[in-house]
């Protein structure tokens, strides 16, 4: 069994055009034919499928928590997991600087990917292709007990945090951004009034903020729990 094969038993579909397949996989940098408009039709079907099961799975739950979870279940970190539980990676096409680069490890080519098969199916079998392979590989990830605090993102909660006790809201400040075009790497700074700044590092300034602002909550947290002893930023 070829890589092909494996990747389409992994999804529960099998393509009647294997071409749509191969241009699922194959990133812009490999040249003409890549993957970005199914990746954007691939992208709309999985949200819709996601949002129905969650509305269908908690009758009770809040428009806001069910964007929350939906936002979880969509995002970049959460498809690249499932890309790699599939070893999506071994079926891509890069071209020569994003092999060199390794680009086949980083989460947005390989979460991009696996929209567009999406897409792909999407095309190849109609909606309910589409569908079934939502079901097949994300709709296992909603559990009774998703939701809840832990699926705010950090800067919500923060946020949210602030605001409940009446305190200013945070600022994120860009320190620096470092490396090469296709490894920038950010740091960013988390702010907060009477409390020391945190700062953190990652592959995108979203993610950066959100890992500060992950600190900032459990500087809060101490803070809280200790009394005051904390030193004011400076």
């Amino acid at each position: 069994m070829n890589q092909l094969d494996r990747l389409q038993t992994a999804i529960g579909y099998l393509f009647r055009d294997i071409q749509l397949l191969r241009q699922a996989l194959t990133h812009r940098s490999a040249g003409a034919g890549h993957n970005e408009r199914l990746e954007f039709l691939g992208d709309a079907a999985l949200n819709f499928v996601v949002a129905a099961r969650l509305f269908a799975r908690f009758p009770r739950v809040s428009e806001g928590d069910l964007s929350r979870m939906r936002a979880r279940l969509v995002r970049e970190e959460t498809l690249a997991q499932v890309a790699g539980q599939i070893h999506l990676a071994d079926t891509l096409t890069l071209g020569p600087g994003e092999m060199r680069s390794g680009g086949f490890r980083r989460d947005s080519i390989r979460a991009d990917a696996l929209e567009a098969l999406i897409g792909a199916a999407f095309l190849d079998g109609g909606f309910a292709a589409a569908e079934g392979m939502v079901d097949q590989l994300i709709v296992p990830l909603i559990t009774d007990d998703l939701g809840g605090e832990e699926l705010r993102d950090p800067k919500t909660r923060l946020q949210e945090y602030l605001q409940g006790r009446g305190r200013a809201l945070p600022v994120y400040d860009l320190v620096q951004e470092k490396g090469q075009a296709h490894e920038r790497r950010f740091v960013t700074r988390c702010l907060v009034d009477g409390m020391e700044s945190t700062e953190a590092e990652a592959g995108s300034r979203r993610k950066a903020e959100q890992q500060a602002a992950q600190m900032m909550l459990l500087q809060l947290q101490q803070y809280q729990d200790t009394g005051p002893g904390c030193r004011h930023a400076g």
